[in-house]
């Protein structure tokens, strides 16, 4: 079983597009929310993403873009983006994004794994560091692999002998489609965050996804990607929206 996971899209056509192309062969998708905000391709994106038939886990900026969640829990700059999205998208888009399911979602034909937007304890929860993982790896009933997005940062938190520990893909290169594989020992326990589509923040500009494979013979195993797309592009999307500049120039920054 090949499983593509996405997560924070935020509206970035590019750089969905550029992984889509990018991505090996998969079985299934799993989309880990914030499909919209911040970018200005929220109607192509929630063609796209609808269009795949996969599973998605509500984010905040899902629930904010269509009415879900008060704009005051946003910064002035989310808040901006987040109410111009309101009146762009589609009635059919915001509809879908209204009933999106709150995580953590299990599905049958993927035992042992289940995905957040933010955290097992609370979907708008932002796992950073230890402490925060290792409170949710103690949280009783819940899955060995969890697959989280919301802070934008690839990688994630490995729990065993009561000792949490965070790691981070590393890459031989810093351009074009590069890839990061790591085996996920039996007997230990996994917080997993594919990184970014849409608007990265772990100083790498280029988009994140993650493939997880798992065959029943061998141990798990996961490859983090990150892809180069038309950032050009997008800022001009934005800009000619009027949305703020900030949210095109950190683009390029990845942060």
């Amino acid at each position: 079983m090949r499983l593509l996971v996405l997560s924070d899209i935020h509206a970035n056509l590019e750089a969905l597009e550029a992984c889509l192309e990018a991505a090996p062969a998969y079985d299934s998708v799993v989309n880990l929310g914030d499909v919209v905000g911040y970018n200005a391709s929220p109607n192509e994106v929630c063609d796209r993403v609808r269009a795949m038939g996969c599973p998605v886990v509500r984010g905040n900026h899902d629930r904010a873009c269509s009415g879900l969640l008060a704009l005051s829990e946003f910064n002035l700059v989310a808040a901006m983006s987040a109410r111009w999205t309101q009146t762009a998208l589609a009635n059919h888009h915001l509809n879908w994004l209204r009933a999106l399911p709150q995580g953590p979602l299990l599905r049958e034909e993927l035992p042992g794994i289940e995905f957040v937007h933010g955290s097992p304890r609370d979907e708008d929860e932002y796992v950073l560091n230890n402490l925060t993982a290792g409170l949710d790896f103690h949280m009783p009933g819940h899955q060995d692999v969890i697959f989280f997005g919301h802070t934008h940062l690839q990688g994630g938190f490995a729990y065993k002998d009561g000792k949490t520990l965070a790691f981070a893909p590393r890459y031989q290169s810093s351009d074009g489609v590069v890839r990061s594989e790591m085996t996920l020992a039996p007997e230990e326990r996994y917080l997993l965050n594919p990184g970014s589509v849409g608007q990265p923040r772990d100083n790498d500009w280029r988009a994140a996804f993650a493939l997880y494979e798992a065959d029943g013979e061998k141990p798990a195993r996961v490859t983090f990607y990150r892809v180069p797309y038309d950032v050009q592009q997008t800022q001009a999307r934005i800009l000619a929206a009027d949305l703020p500049e900030r949210l095109a120039t950190r683009l390029a920054l990845g942060r």
